[in-house]
């Protein structure tokens, strides 16, 4: 329910001109709502009048018992770690569709696109969002490029975080990915830790499976969360450390079921996350599905509903209203507190979401990459041994996680040749330099499930080198050269079958909407699965995370096969001993 207040009906005692004037002024723009209003600051819930001025809540009144028949308002969602980038959006065209799902803000790090493009992405990142209300606190990347151990399009050293961390719309020091660099006390990174430290930033961490004095070493250096976990062992350690602690729910990495239990009681210390999420999931749900799985698996409603609004907006200092009085007016409508469904959505006093549909117009989007690759031909694909003794090092994909895992195994061969085996599902893994000409690397993995053609993305964690898995050469360069020809984008091959979603916003980002480039995703991920063969849940998301050096174990950059756990090179052949 809601009405606006006329002027005359609340007029007060004092009736000079000048206070008249001001009267009239203010309760002109004043908007009343009326429902169940939800307050996670007391744990309560009553029947009551919000009322809205000049983008802030200038009171709440309590009107009684909670109505259960009436809608509830309670404070917008936050992802406390997300990379846009991945979601194939614009920060303006995210925002559009999360606003639906009642996330007001986001904690974003624009790591990907400034592996490409360096500071200037990051600043493409803030001006596109400027286009829309949706409330995006940015990171300074700190690991750009994440490693010495791929081709980057891009550096940001000290100096540039310095610059970035003086910005006003940088809140943080994004994760620091080189968690090697902080215990062995890099130069460099120990340098924009404390930068971050003196500015008084958050430093995000990054450190999967770490543990013990390594864990202890890292976390010392003021760095306070982690979104890596994938075990409950691991997540507990953390939190007795000091840790915040993320539940990461993305479109490939899903860690809610491993670490939910623990909110029961850490629910303090821990906030919600998606880190990477496809446009298709994206229009369905976002953090909201979330509290509403936390509260199913027993979690209480305020300490679920703190975890996903609270918890990110006190951590990271957001402008993010809580709903209290004073706070700006960001809020939400939902018809119940079990499913989560939101019906409205207010930023700084503005609906923008009615009946689940935006309000916002669409965004513009302009266009900026850094793509220097050129085609590859199926002979640059060509693996030689000559020793038929010689066994190859296998990736080992792991559904639902960024880990993964190897093994050793005597290959296929045709001759001289080794081969993909599609019997054993031992498939080719490329990754391809799009930054300058180079031959491609080549690997084996086992996971995915193809049984015919070859998908390929310039989506690559980190440094977005284009990444294929297929089961024959020539098809594998197909898919890779559908990219290259688009300056970027995501591409299936079958025999007589293919085709290609182009990512023209340095190879990451669609410039269409949300509806389109979703659609889209959901036709190529349908193909990859029912005409190709693939097993697991999102091939595309799952690809793009084989090229990500910082999560162990064994991964693929363009310099070569890379042991992620070691944090070296590995050998792609192995010969047999006798």
């Amino acid at each position: 329910m809601r009405w606006l207040i006329k002027p005359p009906f609340l007029f007060k005692k004092d009736t000079s001109e000048a206070r008249i004037y001001d009267d009239l002024r203010i309760f002109a723009t004043m908007e009343v709502l009326q429902g169940n209003i939800v307050n996670i600051f007391e744990d309560s819930i009553f029947w009551g009048e919000l009322i809205l001025n000049e983008g802030r809540i200038f009171t709440i009144k309590n009107l009684g018992d909670e109505k259960a028949e009436e809608p509830y308002f309670l404070p917008g969602f936050v992802d406390a770690h997300v990379h846009i980038e991945s979601s194939m959006l614009t920060p303006a065209s995210f925002g559009r569709i999360a606003l639906c799902h009642g996330t007001v803000g986001s904690v974003s790090d624009p790591h990907e696109i400034a592996n490409v493009l360096g500071i200037t992405g990051v600043n493409y990142m803030i001006d596109n969002a400027s286009q829309t209300p949706f409330k995006v606190t940015f990171g300074a990347p700190s690991c750009v490029p994440a490693t010495t151990f791929e081709t980057a399009g891009a550096v940001i050293d000290s100096e540039g975080i310095e610059k970035l961390l003086r910005n006003p719309k940088i809140g943080y020091l994004a994760e620091m990915m080189n968690y090697p660099g902080v215990i062995y006390e890099d130069e460099e990174v120990m340098k924009k830790l404390e930068i971050a430290r003196k500015m008084g930033k958050p430093i995000d961490g990054h450190a999967p499976g770490l543990r013990g004095e390594g864990a202890e070493k890292y976390f010392s250096n003021g760095i306070t969360t982690d979104h890596e976990c994938f075990t409950e062992a691991e997540a507990l350690e953390k939190l007795k450390l000091g840790v915040k602690i993320l539940i990461r729910e993305g479109s490939a990495a899903k860690n809610f079921e491993a670490l939910i239990p623990l909110a029961k009681e850490w629910s303090h210390q821990m906030m919600f996350c998606s880190d990477d999420k496809h446009p298709d999931e994206l229009l369905k749900d976002h953090i909201n599905s979330l509290v509403s799985r936390a509260i199913k698996a027993g979690i209480p409603l305020f300490e679920a509903l703190r975890m996903a609004s609270m918890n990110p907006v006190k951590h990271y200092g957001l402008d993010i209203g809580l709903l209290q009085e004073g706070d700006p007016g960001d809020f939400i409508q939902i018809t119940d507190l079990k499913n989560f469904k939101v019906t409205a959505t207010w930023i700084n006093g503005e609906k923008v979401v009615e009946f689940g549909k935006s309000l916002l117009p669409e965004p513009k989007n302009s266009i900026l990459n850094n793509f220097k690759a050129g085609d590859v031909m199926a002979t640059d694909l060509k693996i030689i041994s000559e020793n038929p003794d010689t066994k190859i090092n296998v990736i080992k994909v792991n559904e639902g996680q960024l880990v993964t895992d190897s093994f050793q195994v005597i290959p296929l061969s045709e001759g001289r040749e080794i081969i993909a085996d599609t019997e054993q599902d031992i498939l080719k893994l490329v990754v391809h330099n799009r930054y300058s000409e180079a031959k491609p690397a080549v690997a084996f993995i086992h996971g995915f499930g193809l049984k015919t053609g070859a998908i390929a993305s310039s989506v690559a964690h980190d440094s977005h080198n284009v990444i294929a898995v297929g089961t024959d050469d020539n098809s594998i360069a197909d898919a890779i050269n559908l990219v290259v020809r688009e300056k970027g984008g995501i591409a299936a091959v079958a025999a007589e079958e293919m085709g290609v979603i182009p990512l023209p916003v340095a190879g990451l980002m669609s410039d269409k909407n949300a509806e389109t480039i979703a659609s889209d995703y959901e036709q190529i991920d349908k193909f990859t699965k029912t005409e190709l063969g693939s097993v697991l849940a999102a091939p595309f998301m799952s690809l793009s995370f084989m090229a990500l050096l910082v999560i162990p174990q064994l991964k693929l950059s363009d310099l070569g096969l890379f042991d992620g756990g070691k944090f070296e090179f590995k050998s792609l052949l192995e010969i047999q001993k006798n």
